[in-house]
């Protein structure tokens, strides 16, 4: 089936879509031999695509997974600090799957992870706006920083969506929130609880959209059902 090209060298895992236009406008794709350009389709079953003059990677079969990143992990395949990674929670799995957005190093809870380069290109597109639901302990006075959190915000010049708040339960030092958001701004929930003069003491991420942390526990995974891909838009 011909499909656009960039489509299809991001569908290989080798790059994203924007930096497959790149290389496509950089003139390092070929199609069967003939320099390829923007707009352009082939067909992965039948045509030749090289990049920089090497075949796109073979995609035995795609994958998407569910992982409950514990605290403590860093969101990247590698780390030059030596800091534990997401790759070594799923280093049984033979194929090469990628963090699809970010949990940062201190929070947990519910990371995508693929090989599927198209899907992970249309998940972290600004575009790409679901409802994500944290559970968030903090310290403080709650029912101040409640309302200050539902009050209009903006991160970095960015005006926000309204987010959603609902007090879980009260605790000691101050309680369990329950905070929903659409965008996925570098640590936005944090950031958020700062200027409601909060502080984050634990942060996990328990639903995206249509998926469900459940009862998965820190450091484990589990593929996506075909109902959850099809939630995503994944033809199953």
């Amino acid at each position: 089936m011909r499909e656009r090209l960039q489509k299809i060298i991001a569908a290989s895992g080798l790059m994203a879509r924007r930096k497959a236009e790149e290389a496509i406008e950089a003139g390092r794709v070929t199609v069967n031999g003939l320099p390829a350009h923007i707009g352009d389709s082939a067909d992965p079953e039948t045509d030749t695509i090289l990049v920089d003059g090497k075949t796109l990677p073979s995609v035995t079969r795609m994958l998407t997974i569910m992982l409950h990143k514990p605290r403590g992990v860093v969101t990247t395949l590698h780390d030059e600090k030596g800091r534990r990674d997401v790759s070594e929670l799923i280093s049984e799995i033979p194929e090469r799957l990628v963090p699809v957005g970010r949990l940062d190093m201190d929070s947990e809870g519910l990371l995508l992870m693929t090989n599927d380069g198209a899907l992970a290109n249309r998940l972290m597109h600004p575009s790409h706006e679901v409802e994500k639901v944290y559970r968030t302990w903090v310290r403080g006075d709650a029912a101040a920083g409640i309302q200050r959190l539902r009050q209009p915000m903006e991160l970095d010049g960015y005006r926000l969506h309204p987010a959603k708040v609902k007090l879980l339960e009260p605790t000691p030092e101050g309680a369990v929130l329950e905070i929903s958001i659409h965008e996925g701004r570098n640590r936005q929930v944090r950031r958020m609880c700062e200027q409601a003069e909060l502080t984050v003491t634990r942060l996990c991420r328990v639903r995206e959209g249509g998926l469900v942390l459940g009862d998965l526990r820190p450091g484990q995974w589990r593929e996506l059902t075909k109902e959850e891909l099809r939630k995503l838009g994944v033809e199953t």
